[in-house]
C-alpha cells in the first residue's frame, strides 16, 4: 500500500496499444464515496496538513517542537530562516519528491536537528513546497479518477 501519487500512477501504467476496458457502472458514485471520506480525514485530521501519518503534517509537528525548544533553550539558534520553512511547510503543500523525500527519513528516524537542516535546505532549493502566488484551494480536488476495477 502507499499513498505515493506517483507510485499510483506507475502501478496503473499501460502502453498506448493496450485495449480500453469498459468503465464500471458505478465509477461515479465510487468516487463521490472517496470524496466523501477525504473531506472527513481532513476534518479529524487537522486540516491544512493533512492526515496525521503523513509526511508535512509529521515534519511540520516536529520542526514546530524543535523550533519551540530552541527559542525557550538557546534563542541565538532559533533562526529565521527555520521560522519561514515552518511557516511554508504550513502554508502550502509539499512537492511529490519532497514528501517521498521526507517519509523515507522520517521512517529511518532522522533526528530534528537533521530534520531542520534537511527541510531548510529544501526550501532554499525551492523543492519543498508547491507554492502558487494565485488563489490557494485548500480542499481535495479531483486530477484524475482512472476507474480501475477487477471484475471478479
Amino acid at each position: 500500500m502507499t499513498q505515493s501519487q506517483y507510485a499510483i500512477l506507475r502501478a496503473a501504467e499501460c502502453s498506448p496499444p493496450t485495449p480500453t476496458r469498459p468503465r464500471h457502472p458505478d465509477h461515479h458514485d465510487l468516487v463521490g464515496q472517496a470524496i466523501a471520506l477525504m473531506q472527513l480525514e481532513e476534518q479529524n485530521s487537522g486540516g491544512q496538513l493533512g492526515a496525521r501519518t503523513g509526511a508535512r503534517y509529521r515534519a511540520y509537528e516536529r520542526l514546530k517542537r524543535y523550533f519551540d525548544d530552541l527559542r525557550r533553550h538557546t534563542p541565538l539558534f532559533a533562526g529565521e530562516d527555520l521560522q519561514r520553512t515552518i511557516d511554508e511547510l504550513y502554508r502550502y503543500p509539499l512537492r511529490a519528491t519532497a514528501r517521498d523525500l521526507l517519509n523515507r527519513q522520517l521512517r529511518a528516524g532522522i533526528s530534528d536537528d537533521d530534520l531542520a537542516r534537511l527541510v531548510t535546505a529544501l526550501r532554499s532549493e525551492d523543492r519543498l513546497s508547491l507554492i502558487h502566488e494565485e488563489e490557494q484551494r485548500q480542499e481535495p480536488r479531483i486530477l484524475c479518477s482512472l476507474g480501475l476495477f477487477s471484475p471478479l
